[in-house]
């Protein structure tokens, strides 16, 4: 019994480097698909790649100059073709002989003398597993798409909320939006030198370089926590009110903290942006606070964190003092190497330093804000 016409009929492919079977094969074919043939197998390779490409191949094994194997080789290693499944029909009959064209990459093997309904019924399979694999193939990338914008989305969200935390924080602090700018962009320029290197590739994928410069905009959100008379003061601070500014660390990191239980599971960005804030002010020798810890106990992102922001702190005005030349503050920075900041990360800093200095120069306290 042959097969109903589909509304969108298939395609096939008949090739065979003899005239009878072509004639078997595309009347038999006819009536249900549309049919193509080919006598041999340079020219089955010219026909599979032109419209309308074939849904499905029969594919003579033993044919002069190009045999089926050789074929199905070419078709494999052609993007326009490599996805056509391909039914091996051969006067081979072994065990053998099928199992090696299976080998090759054919869907199925129908051996000669041929049998109308056997040709059909595998056929028809063979059609079906297609349109199976092809819905599948579509329903995967429709997925993914949505995927991708929903990711998209949740990134916007993610951004949004973190900028909108940082300005909160620029309300009360008499640093300038600038600052967060320059620190973000200083923190992502020593990352994206360190990912080259083995000891910090796996922690410092694309990802994390992204929430790793997003999260540094949260440093100093702590300081929402200091009151406006010791936060505000137009001059230096004394050692008592040194103390209560120091508390800003914690402050931001338990605020964090609070932002991570409220939401019932962890968030990449606010774990990052906890470590910023708490340890930001640790010194690699241990002198630092709040925790005083040393060496790489300290988490890679407060020891980014920590060289951008002193960094900054040189090269910017302050009401209590003048900004450093660049050159100037580069070398102290390079001296606190192995004291205030991790060796590794000062030597990054040597080697993006201009990347440095250009940021400094582009958002400087008197640009205007720019939100990139």
């Amino acid at each position: 019994m042959a097969p109903v016409p589909d509304e969108h009929q298939a395609t096939l492919l008949i090739v065979d480097d003899t005239a009878e079977n072509l004639n078997f094969l595309a009347e038999l074919l006819l009536p249900a698909y549309r049919v193509r043939v080919a006598n041999s197998g340079i020219q089955a390779l010219r026909v599979a790649a032109s419209a309308p490409r074939p849904d499905l191949i029969l594919l003579d094994v033993m044919m002069p100059n190009m045999d089926g194997y050789a074929v199905l080789a070419r078709l494999r290693e052609d993007a326009r073709t490599c996805d056509i499944p391909v039914i091996f029909v051969t006067a081979k009959n072994a065990t053998a002989d099928e199992e090696h064209g299976l080998d090759h990459g054919a869907v199925d093997y129908i051996v000669k003398p041929l049998h109308p309904s056997i040709v059909l019924a595998r056929v028809r399979t063979q059609l079906e597993l297609k349109r199976a694999r092809d819905l599948l193939a579509n329903q995967n990338a429709t997925l993914e798409r949505e995927i991708a914008e929903r990711l998209g989305e949740n990134q916007l969200i993610q951004d949004v909320s973190i900028h909108a935390l940082a300005r909160l924080a620029e309300t009360r602090d008499p640093e300038t939006g600038n600052h967060l700018r320059r620190t973000r962009k200083f923190v992502q320029a020593l990352a994206g030198h360190l990912q080259q290197q083995p000891r910090f590739a796996e922690f410092l994928s694309e990802r994390n370089v992204h929430l790793l410069a997003m999260s540094a905009t949260l440093h100093d959100i702590g300081k929402v926590g200091i009151p406006d008379h010791i936060l505000l003061k137009p001059g230096k601070l004394t050692p008592a009110e040194r103390d209560v500014m120091k508390t800003h660390a914690r402050i931001g990191a338990d605020a964090i903290a609070q932002a991570e239980i409220d939401t019932e599971r962890p968030v990449e960005f606010l774990t990052l942006a906890k470590e910023i804030a708490h340890y930001h002010h640790e010194r690699w020798d241990g002198t630092g606070y709040p925790e005083g810890l040393a060496g790489d106990t300290i988490p890679l992102s407060a020891r980014l964190m920590a060289l951008a922001d002193v960094y900054d702190a040189l090269t910017s005005q302050r009401v209590y003092k003048a900004p450093l030349a660049l050159g100037e503050a580069r070398d102290i920075v390079i001296a606190e190497r192995g004291r205030h900041f991790d060796p590794a990360v000062v030597d990054a800093f040597h080697a993006v330093i201009g990347e440095f200095e250009a940021v400094a120069g582009r958002y400087g306290d008197d640009a205007p804000g720019d939100a990139r």
